[in-house]
């Protein structure tokens, strides 16, 4: 991980010479002109427009590559703090942690609860948004993980908490905290839920199936009402079988449908993540995490939302049933290796699906998921092995110290 220096500030901007990936390709003798939150120019040091040589700035010239910042839209906590029983602090803690490993944007992730629950993390997370002072990743929303799913896949759930999609709510919320919820998992077989889908994408809020037991034929018709995300493929949902596809089949087949991945090498074998990379090439692969607080820390005993969990050897189990895992202890730097040293994606293809497709599944792609001129500086510093060396949040530098 990378430690933050809460003291340090860029003055008029930096220009930092490297490798940079670049929507066009990388560029190999490349510059970033950064300022406070903007990126001015991206592409060849050649090239660099003249009046930057006056900036008053810090320069960087750097062996390794740099990258986009990355984007998890699928993340319930981290270094013992969990969004379910958030506060000021933990929202901080939790942001600092993941930005040290390469997060500069994601969804705060809630878990199958209560309402009254669910209310108070809305109410929690939105206070912090407002307040001004996010320093680290940035929360862009939430992402309400249940509770309309299928008690049959309950996973790492509570199934005590599942009820059918219900709109009412859903308008209650986004009255109170407009465009606070970006993402919504449900399980589309079940009463009320497209309608509720039909709903949510009326309101530019991604609509994604997960911990269901929906035929193909339900998936289908879930995406012609308007279904765009399947949450942790191929985890608490219907197999693929031959004569039966289910829902892994629907989402392999229509590409209306994009599709989350957690690249730890325990929750997808990596053939399998190859092969959805295949059928999702044209941005609908996205790298997630699913951590849970347990990520940054040692073995032990921790809780995912309101259920035990158990960690060995960095596997997060319930404590109450050893066959179900309970989100991860992954980070995005890690799943960005995974995806390239051990699945074989290239390295435009895994920065896709870290940054720039989540970056489009939350329509934030004009302003985060590329290095572009006119984009926020939210940039990362690799060496040539993929370790993380440095990291910019909005043009802001983290210095490294002990980075994995």
């Amino acid at each position: 991980m990378v430690e933050i220096n809460t003291e340090t500030t860029v003055g008029t901007g930096e220009l930092l010479f490297g490798k940079v990936l670049t929507p066009l390709g990388l560029v190999t003798t490349g510059v970033i002109a950064v300022s406070t939150d903007e990126i001015h120019y991206v592409g060849e040091a050649a090239w660099l427009p003249e009046c930057y040589a006056h900036w008053p700035v810090s320069v960087q010239k750097a062996e390794g590559l740099f990258i986009p910042g990355f984007v998890d839209v699928h993340v319930h906590g981290g270094a013992g703090h969990d969004f379910m029983n958030c506060d000021a602090e933990s929202l901080e803690a939790i942001t600092k942690f993941h930005s040290s490993h390469g997060t500069t944007t994601m969804l705060a992730t809630t878990m199958t609860a209560a309402k009254s629950a669910i209310d108070r993390v809305l109410s929690e997370v939105h206070t912090f948004r407002t307040a001004g002072n996010m320093l680290f990743a940035q929360i862009a929303g939430l992402h309400l993980e249940g509770p309309f799913i299928s008690p049959k896949w309950s996973g790492a759930q509570n199934p005590e908490h599942i009820v059918p999609a219900n709109i009412e709510w859903l308008e209650q919320w986004e009255a109170q905290y407009p465009g606070l919820i970006r993402q919504v998992t449900l399980a589309p077989e079940r009463e009320g839920a497209l309608q509720a889908i039909t709903w949510l994408r009326k309101h530019s809020i991604t609509a994604a199936l997960g911990h269901t037991d929906a035929s193909y034929e339900e998936v289908i018709n879930a995406a012609d009402a308007g279904l765009n995300q399947a949450v942790h493929m191929f985890n608490a949902m219907t197999p693929l079988h031959h004569r039966k596809p289910g829902t892994v089949g629907a989402i392999m087949y229509d590409q209306r449908i994009r599709a989350e991945i957690i690249a730890d090498g325990i929750h997808v074998h990596p053939s399998a993540i190859n092969i959805m990379a295949r059928l999702k090439s044209e941005n609908n692969l996205l790298l997630i995490t699913d951590a849970m607080s347990a990520t940054g820390l040692s073995d032990g005993e921790y809780m995912i939302g309101d259920l035990p969990v158990v960690v060995r050897e960095g596997i997060a189990t319930l404590r109450d049933n050893p066959a179900a895992l309970a989100g991860s202890t992954l980070t995005m730097i890690r799943g960005f290796r995974y995806l390239i040293q051990e699945v074989g994606l290239s390295l435009e293809e895994a920065s896709r699906a870290a940054s720039l497709t989540p970056a489009l599944s939350l329509g934030m792609q004009r302003s985060i998921g590329s290095l572009e001129a006119g984009k926020r500086g939210n940039i990362l510093l690799l060496d040539a092995e993929l370790n993380l060396q440095n990291v910019w949040i909005g043009g802001r530098r983290i210095t490294p110290t002990d980075v994995n």
